[in-house]
């Protein structure tokens, strides 16, 4: 796996599903989008704000450090989740058991406070009349992570996505993450998990099916579900 998925992307991809050039070295290369000195200006307000002195030599190329770490954190923005899933393959032998790829490690940010969230996401499909490399679903995991989101949304995106381009017999995503809005500001609760779900086709519709995949994973089957 790319360790900056944004590197190896054609088609640029916004959250709502419409396409929009964006650019990952920092120009401004769509309406809206401000230049990366607006960016580092913005970054020494709040660093003035903060009551510190950003021109002291500690903190004088921090606004340009946060830039670049932006490029990278939210580097999905420039990814068209659906594009990784075009190559598939229809050579299988008839197979149409579960495919399961567990301890997808991702990393995001919340919406709300900028905060990590930290976890791993398990991702399952049921082939109809094709399969993906493998790979390709780490990497969706990864166009939706590496953006600012909200736990729940992203299962769904995931699942979703999956669901729209393979047209399997279903679909199945857990996703578990710590949140660091809440373990270091706020109700501060180290060590809390949330554990979300998305079950789409047979993984909805037939209970051992989901079974098998919740036992496969090893996740509580009192998991917080979004079903299509």
């Amino acid at each position: 796996m790319s360790s900056d998925p944004a590197q190896e992307a054609g088609a640029l991809g916004g959250g709502n599903g419409q396409l929009q050039e964006i650019g990952i070295d920092g120009t401004a290369a769509g309406p809206g989008r401000p230049a990366r000195e607006e960016a580092e200006a913005a970054v020494r307000t709040l660093l003035r704000w903060a009551g510190d002195d950003a021109d002291r030599e500690g903190l004088r190329d921090t606004p340009a450090r946060v830039a670049r770490a932006w490029e990278e954190f939210f580097a999905g923005y420039a990814i068209d989740p659906k594009a990784l899933l075009e190559r598939t393959f229809s050579e299988t032998e008839g197979y149409d058991e579960m495919v399961l790829l567990r301890d997808i490690r991702f990393e995001s940010h919340c919406e709300h406070h900028l905060a990590p969230i930290i976890g791993c996401a398990h991702v399952a499909y049921l082939p109809k009349h094709r399969v993906v490399g493998i790979s390709k679903l780490v990497r969706v995991v990864e166009a939706f992570a590496r953006r600012l989101q909200i736990q729940e949304k992203m299962t769904v995106q995931i699942a979703n996505t999956i669901n729209d381009v393979l047209e399997p017999n279903g679909v199945a995503v857990v996703v578990e993450a710590a949140h660091q809005c809440m373990t270091t500001r706020g109700v501060h609760k180290p060590g809390v998990s949330m554990v979300t779900s998305c079950m789409l086709g047979q993984f909805r519709s037939n209970a051992s099916t989901r079974r098998e995949f919740l036992s496969l994973v090893g996740t509580p089957q009192g998991t917080s579900n979004h079903h299509a």
